[in-house]
């Protein structure tokens, strides 16, 4: 049952992160910085996941210490790098040249996964992987033109679209040993919490919660439903698809986002726009399909 389900799981996981834009930008403005958020986030899924499972089963806590550099990858070198990426990118570029840079990750990971894993490179996954690049630069706006771009700038998108797509690979790696979807994504955020340490003051961010009940709402319903409930599906319907098709199914994130900014902060929907999301949609579907 849970195997045909899995795109439908990863989707799920998706629609999640495309939602996350409501909270990110509630807490931006209650005064918080982008990689304030990332560490609230981290921190608060860790509050749920490690006293949930030890609670449930806690023999998923249990990993072997030889197996710690698959959390190091999806927890640091994803969840941390890309964050710090992507954030910085905005600040440096655009948002739209960033949200494209990022997404150029299924290229990265079909690449990565047919070296590390021995998948297939087929000619739909490439058709798939060219409709959804098309569909994110034109949901991006970023055929509308860019202006100057820096090479820093160039530098950025391309480490957080790769950081982005290394939570696939690594929590492949981490399946592959026999760890339980649920205990990827409490190790991953375990570890994502000691690697944000060095951008963030922890007491700062505490007291900036403080301030208002609201925040602390909203925090928690970033850290459960963006984070813990999203890779927990996201990593489970891993298990039974390709690293390859994961990827491109998470390409429906934008596309919500996209529709959040639309209906909800009444942003500009382009026709440009509409025939993005279709094709982002179309190469869902087509990559899902047996």
């Amino acid at each position: 049952m849970v195997k045909k389900m899995a795109p439908f799981l990863v989707a799920a996981a998706a629609i999640l992160w495309g939602v996350l834009v409501l909270f990110v930008r509630a807490l931006s403005a209650g005064g918080f910085s982008a990689m304030d958020i990332v560490c609230i986030r981290a921190y608060g899924s860790v509050v749920f996941l490690l006293p949930g499972l030890f609670l449930v089963k806690r023999s998923l806590l249990c990993i072997r210490l030889r197996d710690c550099w698959c959390f190091l990858g999806t927890g640091v070198f994803s969840i941390v790098f890309f964050s710090y990426c992507y954030f910085r990118n905005v600040e440096v570029s655009s948002v739209a040249f960033a949200s494209i840079l990022m997404y150029t990750s299924p290229v990265w990971v079909t690449l990565l996964a047919a070296v590390c894993f021995r998948e297939r490179i087929t000619r739909r996954k490439l058709a798939c992987l060219f409709l959804a690049l098309l569909g994110c630069i034109l949901v991006s706006g970023i055929t509308g033109g860019l202006g100057a771009v820096s090479v820093y700038g160039i530098l950025l998108g391309l480490g957080s679209g790769i950081g982005y797509g290394l939570y696939t690979i690594f929590g492949r790696y981490a399946l592959n040993k026999g760890y339980h979807p649920m205990t990827v994504t409490a190790y991953t955020f375990l570890f994502a919490c000691v690697g944000v340490l060095p951008f963030v003051r922890i007491s700062s961010i505490i007291k900036g919660l403080n301030t208002e009940p609201r925040l602390w709402l909203l925090a928690t319903g970033m850290a459960f439903l963006t984070t813990c409930l999203s890779f927990t599906l996201y990593t489970l319907g891993l298990q039974y698809l390709e690293s390859g098709q994961a990827a491109v199914l998470a390409t429906i994130e934008p596309i919500v986002s996209t529709l959040v900014g639309v209906f909800v902060y009444k942003e500009a929907m382009t026709g440009t726009m509409a025939v993005g999301i279709v094709l982002v949609l179309v190469s869902s579907i087509l990559i899902s399909r047996r």
